[in-house]
């Protein structure tokens, strides 16, 4: 049974959560809403420690877990750096197990805020399955998954809580195992529910898309998509069930609207972000223009090495 999201819990995260994963800035930029042709609300998530939102959601959850325990989880790389993070200011110990073939650079990060980075499977998935494994084995340790985990899901919803100040009729949301989508629209469904919550997947990626049209998990053969954030091959089951009741909508978009929003971003907001982290802007793009409000957040800026390259014309310098 799926255990509902708490309310109340989300205010209590949203005023004890590490100061650095909140009040992230949000505001309407003119010149992307001129290339969207519509007024659009950005919130930047990418102006923390680990680049992205989900301290949110890790350091919440690591409220709850004493000193001296190991935590395992599986990541494509950001979930990974966040448990990482919050583990290190608690003394908790932190496992990640993350594909053979996940961003090079978020590897190295995980392992530079203090996390043994096991590197097992084909893509994310298989990596998820490896860690289960692992603690089937070690039941000392405590497993954590992104998606499942309601106190994960409620720290994500503190964006909720922040975005309710702006003005919005739509807020387009990146999907990847649902937590973000899931605790923002907990809060605003009860809090805003005149704003339409619409959820985004790559169309190389719509396992999410098509479990929340189909009202339970659909699994995908493969996934093959630059957003490597939201490339989840195996739905999770809670994640679906909040999905179902706090989202009104899920788009798919294609991998070339996806490296416009990219481009996008970088010439009107200054910023390099990871894909899918831009994939909001990816489905304002195919929406058209000339329509109301929208709102979307950028999530993640730990891009790779090779598209730092594509987006600049060089090498990073650190």
């Amino acid at each position: 049974m799926t255990v509902e999201l708490s309310l109340e819990n989300i205010v209590e995260a949203s005023q004890s959560i590490d100061p650095l994963f909140l009040h992230s800035p949000q505001f309407v930029s003119a010149e992307l809403s001129d290339r969207l042709g519509r007024e659009t609300v950005i919130k930047v998530e990418t102006f923390n420690p680990i680049k992205s939102f989900k301290g949110r959601g890790a350091d919440y959850f690591m409220h709850q877990v004493p000193s001296g325990r190991t935590v395992v989880c599986a990541s494509a790389g950001n979930f990974g750096q966040a448990i990482a993070y919050a583990g290190s200011a608690r003394g908790v110990s932190v496992r990640v197990f993350a594909a053979t073939t996940a961003n090079t650079a978020k590897v190295a990060r995980m392992r530079e805020l203090g996390a043994q980075v096991v590197l097992e499977g084909r893509d994310f998935d298989a990596a998820k399955s490896t860690a289960r494994d692992y603690v089937r084995l070690h039941p000392e340790c405590l497993f954590v998954e992104d998606g499942h985990d309601a106190r994960i899901t409620e720290g994500a919803g503190t964006i909720a809580v922040e975005l309710g100040r702006m003005h919005m009729d739509a807020l387009l949301v990146p999907v990847g195992n649902g937590a973000l989508i899931s605790g923002i629209g907990r809060w605003m469904k009860a809090r805003h529910p005149q704003t339409k919550i619409i959820g985004i997947c790559a169309a190389g990626a719509p396992a999410m898309a098509l479990s929340w049209r189909e009202g339970r998990p659909v699994s995908a053969q493969a996934t093959a998509t630059m957003a490597d954030g939201i490339a989840v091959r195996v739905p999770v089951p809670a994640a679906v069930d909040w999905m179902r009741e706090y989202v009104d909508d899920m788009v798919l978009v294609s991998e070339e609207s996806i490296w416009r929003a990219l481009e996008m971003v970088r010439d009107t907001l200054g910023l390099l972000v990871e894909p899918s982290g831009a994939v909001g802007i990816a489905a304002a793009l195919e929406y058209g223009r000339n329509g109301s409000p929208l709102g979307t957040i950028i999530t993640g800026g730990n891009l790779s090495a090779e598209l730092f390259a594509s987006l600049t014309g060089g090498a990073p310098t650190c």
